[in-house]
């Protein structure tokens, strides 16, 4: 089940302001970050800020450089991490009140979608990542409909964003990040008049997703690949398996 953490609103964004000020320098410091094209995002309003996903410090990054919240889901896992290396990412997420999904429910997905809606009708900025997971090498993988299905039933618009140098600053299967340089991509805010007035269904929900993703690529100018990053991991998986066999230790 989804776990949002309600605070009350005041409260919520002087903490967010805090821990900006608190960990801003750091972050800066270790990877200083160019952000092109922030005037797209809308002064106030909700809108779906729709990313690339190479690392896990996306989530970190792009929250920090512009000027209103954003809330993005994470795994639940990474809110509760209790080793030394992993607690700064832990109480940077609960301190920004980025939104907790526990993804073991049958209905983890949906859960996830619904409190982004709630999110969005209050007026909020939400970032979603289309692919669903990290990219396994860097490459473009093909959306996921969550992105589609909020768009649609929100009527808010997509902003496409492209993170680009954050799987150096802290690439997959890596702990502690190293030095390295950020850019921040994000491009004009996109509406789907077209399917005004219709249901969300799976044809619509695809469109639209794909519509977003291609304008993720032209911004990250990354190579797309027709597959979920999921299926592209389960792949590496299992050569990487194989591999092991034959070459038993």
């Amino acid at each position: 089940m989804t776990c949002v953490q309600q605070r009350p609103e005041r409260e919520e964004r002087v903490q967010y302001q805090v821990s900006r000020v608190l960990a801003g320098p750091f972050l800066r410091l270790l990877a200083p970050t160019e952000v092109i094209g922030a005037g797209h995002v809308p002064a106030s309003g909700g809108a779906i800020l729709a990313s690339n996903h190479l690392s896990v410090v996306d989530s970190i990054f792009l929250p920090l450089m512009l000027e209103r919240p954003v809330i993005f889901a994470a795994k639940s896992e990474y809110f509760t991490g209790t080793r030394l290396r992993d607690r700064p990412v832990a109480a940077y997420l609960r301190a920004t009140n980025q939104l907790s999904v526990d993804r073991t429910g049958a209905r983890a997905g949906q859960d996830m979608l619904e409190a982004a809606l709630a999110l969005l009708r209050q007026g909020e900025l939400f970032g979603i990542y289309p692919e669903g997971t990290r990219s396994p090498d860097g490459r473009l993988y093909r959306g996921r409909t969550g992105v589609g299905w909020l768009a649609l039933r929100s009527g808010v618009p997509v902003i496409p964003v492209a993170m680009i140098g954050t799987e150096r600053v802290l690439p997959p299967g890596h702990r502690i990040p190293r030095p390295g340089r950020i850019q921040i991509r994000i491009g004009e805010p996109m509406t789907f008049p077209a399917y005004s007035g219709q249901l969300a269904a799976a044809r619509q929900r695809r469109a639209v997703t794909d519509e977003v993703v291609q304008a993720i690529g032209k911004l990250s100018g990354q190579e797309y690949v027709p597959m979920y990053a999921s299926v592209r991991k389960e792949e590496l998986a299992a050569e990487a398996a194989a591999g092991d066999s034959r070459h038993p230790g």
